[in-house]
């Protein structure tokens, strides 16, 4: 599709069309501060932990020329409202998860996670060595931003159940919150799907205005105390194999950088990209044999569960194949997908199955 068409025919045309008018950024003697929203509750474990590593990072790097002053979700808009923040001029970035954007275009959902996507590994190796990065800006520029991949929780849980899983009948009804591409599949299944922001999860499923939920994985999910409501917990989902986060910046604020304000910024996100996702891997395993301890039922979806996953992701990307920028990058996608997988496969993998069986 092109940009052009895109804008004009969408409902966010005007949003788009007035962040490429902004006023240029004003400078005092030098030195900039910009406005980050996020849709993290401040503090919240891992995702606003990126928010803060990045904006301390670019505060860092720059020597006090460039400062990021963090507004967690509802301190300037709400955690769903960053987006358009930021396109409007209201804030100058926003950290966040890219899928929760989908409603201005899907083809967001590939820069955070999709049904049965590629890992962390495998994300970056698209973004960085392959067309994923191109995307991204070819995204932003429809919408007035610059965006980099700022951050990634690896591969996510299957989530919170009030109840096992024992074939996809019991997702008939469930309601449960799940985010992005993930959420649409469980809707096939039959299940209420919600989309609520992280800070207002644990609430929701306390009250029973939830049946269930995913978040992130043991170590955030241990953190937000889901295990105090329910103990059924699925360690492995089809959703997200890898979750990216990102920050995206107005473009008119962006271009009005100097070239090494805006390296900073490059710079910074691609360092709290492995920041990120070594924070999550580090505290998992520990977290997961807490919650093992505390009573929590680890557990696996049955074979007929993940058929059902698939079945109802191909439904799906049937969706959004009529939608030719999300085609170009889904077969992007894919092709990277297979590429990495295949060395991955018999290499990293082999050695890991027999690191551990050699090794105990």
């Amino acid at each position: 599709m092109d940009r052009r068409s895109f804008l004009k025919n969408t409902a966010l045309g005007g949003t788009a069309a007035a962040a490429t008018s902004l006023a240029a950024p004003a400078y005092a003697q030098g030195k900039r501060t910009l406005t980050m929203v996020t849709s993290w509750g401040r503090g919240l474990a891992g995702v606003f932990d990126a928010a803060q590593h990045a904006a301390d990072t670019i505060n860092a790097i720059s020597d006090g020329s460039l400062t990021v002053e963090i507004k967690a979700a509802g301190e300037l808009v709400g955690a769903f409202e960053v987006f358009d923040a930021v396109t409007s001029g209201q804030a100058d970035m926003y950290h966040a998860a890219d899928y929760y954007f989908i409603s201005q275009h899907p083809g967001y959902a590939f820069f955070t996670g999709v049904p049965f996507g590629m890992t962390a590994t495998e994300q970056n190796n698209w973004y960085y060595h392959g067309t994923g990065r191109q995307y991204h800006d070819t995204l932003g520029e429809t919408f007035g931003l610059k965006s980099f991949l700022c951050g990634n929780t690896g591969s996510q849980a299957g989530g919170w159940f009030r109840k096992e899983i024992n074939g996809p009948e019991d997702f008939n009804g469930l309601k449960f919150r799940m985010p992005g591409l993930g959420g649409k599949v469980l809707g096939y299944l039959g299940a209420s799907v919600q989309n609520l922001p992280g800070s207002e999860v644990y609430q929701a499923l306390a009250s029973g205005a939830l049946d269930g939920t995913e978040w992130i994985g043991p170590w955030a999910d241990e953190k937000a105390g889901f295990q105090e409501i329910t103990k059924f917990f699925y360690t492995a989902g089809f959703h997200e194999p890898s979750a990216g986060l990102s920050l995206a910046t107005n473009l008119d604020v962006f271009n009005d950088l100097s070239p090494t304000h805006q390296s900073i910024i490059e710079a910074a996100s691609g360092y709290t990209n492995i920041w990120s996702l070594s924070q999550y891997l580090n505290n998992n395993g520990a977290a997961l044999e807490r919650l093992k301890a505390g009573g929590v039922k680890v557990l696996e979806f049955p074979d007929s569960v993940w058929d059902a996953f698939g079945e109802g992701s191909e439904k799906v990307y049937a969706e959004f194949m009529g939608d030719d920028l999300f085609k170009e990058i889904y077969e992007s996608y894919i092709k990277s997908m297979r590429e990495s997988s295949g060395w991955l496969s018999v290499s990293a993998s082999t050695y890991r199955s027999q690191r551990d069986r050699v090794m105990g």
